[in-house]
């Protein structure tokens, strides 16, 4: 029972990779979009609730993240005309992200996926941002993710900089 958590995150770390091969934005595409969004809140969820959380546990939850966001920039940019200043931005955000984690290996020598409340705003607007696209204006939606995406990158920065010893579950600066 204590490992269903990691088997659900790993399934998301799986599906995250099919998602590669379907067409961006189609029925298919969104069905393994939803179920790796569903299966992030249930992972963390059944986690808690069963008292199975551990470091093995945040450190894959934390990876199975990057890599769904990864899988699906990766399908989304090239089908979305983005604008020369927005891929730059998102390049300095994905450096920034980078060098958090280079950071937080040589410190605490742990993979450094921090679980702020930055962190859960920004994936919770990743994850609704291809409805959103579908739905709204595309810069809104751009600005939104984007400011949201900088933000928390930023924060995961200082504090794999600033703080003493790595607290994945860390809420982050604006919430101790």
């Amino acid at each position: 029972m204590k490992c269903i958590p990691n088997i659900i995150t790993m399934i998301r770390i799986i599906l995250s990779l099919v998602i590669l091969i379907t067409i961006p934005l189609s029925p298919s595409f969104f069905v393994l979009y939803f179920i790796c969004g569903l299966s992030d809140l249930l992972d963390g969820y059944i986690a808690r609730k069963t008292k199975s959380t551990s470091k093995l546990g945040a450190n894959l939850d934390g990876l199975a993240d990057f890599i769904f966001i990864a899988v699906v920039l990766y399908s989304l940019i090239p089908i979305i005309d983005f604008h020369y200043l927005s891929l730059v931005f998102i390049g300095l955000i994905a450096l920034i992200r980078l060098s958090s984690q280079i950071i937080g290996w040589v410190r605490f020598h742990k993979l450094a996926f921090l679980h702020t409340y930055f962190n859960k705003v920004t994936g919770l607007a990743l994850f609704i941002s291809p409805l959103l696209l579908v739905i709204l204006d595309f810069n809104i939606t751009l600005i939104l993710v984007l400011s949201l995406a900088m933000i928390s990158a930023i924060e995961d920065l200082y504090l794999n900089l600033k703080e003493k010893k790595l607290n994945l579950n860390n809420k982050g600066i604006f919430f101790n």
